[in-house]
């Protein structure tokens, strides 16, 4: 239902243009809104409108109009008995009744949506009320999911909401605390590409207009809105992963997590019998920065000694040292193709595994 001030600022706004005076009560002769110098209605005649079956009634030098919400009596407006002030009450009840659609609409829509991405809908039900809510059910459309810092949800969506238009097919939900949900519908000729540019906005706007560090993720483009709860749960996963596995990128696509993805969905069972067997049961602790740094530019720099070290700036025969320290800590040579292979793997599994425990 739309709120007593949408209706007291409606029927201010006509004041402000005619200068005539409107009263609105609801269906138990209470009052809802009126304007500064309207006079107070007689409670007997009221209640004797609102009992009778009239739309419009003339009573006291006064018109009575009923005001309908969905095919019933919700409110009743008094105003003028002149033709003039008549018709801006008639204004007012078609404004008001518009308005109640509108707020009614967009409520539905949203419940609509936070249903569809949580797969609590039947297939014949999502096109039913799509048709209904004039939502175009073959539309293009990926899910991208914005996490925010603690309690900064409502400021952030009035910056996505002024980014993402609904009558651009757009739409801002939420279903969970902290994190805000676009459903942005696209043209059957946007890329992937185009899709991160979009990304890269929303947390570039974030950061310089807004103040805020958040995390964006996406799903992959569906092509039919019955398949949007599907990019929904592939953003998810993107963003979980993202945090656990590339803690420095402040965008993940669900395309590009990798082998994260697959690391993500093992069994923790299966987890912690693998790092066992991979260390013979002694699992390392958490390593020091230096030797993940080490670790991470020998593998980006395909196992090359020279340029890994001119990278590091350090000595060729430090990095030798290192590199076999940490054969000594791990049992693995990562200067041989499956050893280092070998221990990637298992230092993102054994991520994964403290990324579980907390």
């Amino acid at each position: 239902m739309i709120t007593n001030q949408v209706i007291q600022k409606c029927i201010d706004d006509l004041k402000t243009i005619s200068k005539s005076d409107l009263q609105i009560y609801d269906m138990e002769a209470a009052l809802v809104a009126r304007t500064q110098d309207a006079p107070e209605a007689d409670e007997k005649m009221l209640r004797e409108f609102i009992a009778s079956a009239a739309d419009t009634q003339s009573i006291d030098g006064r018109q009575y109009l009923r005001i309908y919400e969905e095919g019933e009596a919700a409110y009743i407006l008094i105003c003028g008995d002149s033709a003039e002030e008549y018709m801006i009450g008639r204004i007012a009840v078609a404004q008001i009744q518009s308005l109640s659609v509108a707020y009614r609409e967009k409520y539905d829509r949203n419940s609509f949506f936070q249903n569809l991405l949580l797969d609590n809908m039947l297939l014949v039900d999502i096109y039913n009320r799509a048709k209904k809510l004039h939502i175009d059910p073959v539309k293009p459309r990926v899910v991208m999911l914005l996490e925010l810092p603690q309690g900064k949800d409502a400021m952030a969506l009035d910056y996505l909401k002024g980014m993402f238009m609904e009558q651009a097919g757009d739409y801002v939900t939420s279903v969970d605390e902290n994190i805000q949900i676009v459903i942005k519908q696209l043209e059957p000729a946007d890329t992937y590409e185009e899709i991160h540019d979009i990304a890269e906005s929303v947390v570039s706007m974030m950061n310089t207009e807004a103040m805020l560090k958040c995390r964006l993720a996406t799903g992959t483009i569906v092509q039919e809105l019955k398949d949007v709860s599907k990019s929904y749960k592939e953003a998810r996963m993107a963003l979980d992963v993202g945090k656990i596995f590339y803690e420095e990128k402040m965008i993940v696509s669900y395309r590009n997590l990798g082998i994260g993805r697959l690391i993500y969905q093992l069994p923790p069972n299966l987890c912690k019998i693998f790092i066992e067997e991979i260390f013979n049961g002694d699992v390392p602790q958490e390593l020091d920065e230096e030797t993940t740094i080490t670790i991470d530019t020998f593998l980006e720099n395909n196992l090359n000694v020279s340029e890994t070290s001119r990278q590091l700036y350090v000595h060729r025969n430090t990095l030798l040292y290192r590199l076999e320290k940490l054969e000594k800590l791990t049992g693995l040579d990562i200067r041989v193709f499956e050893d280092a292979l070998t221990l990637k793997i298992a230092l993102m599994v054994a991520k994964y595994m403290r990324f579980l425990e907390y």
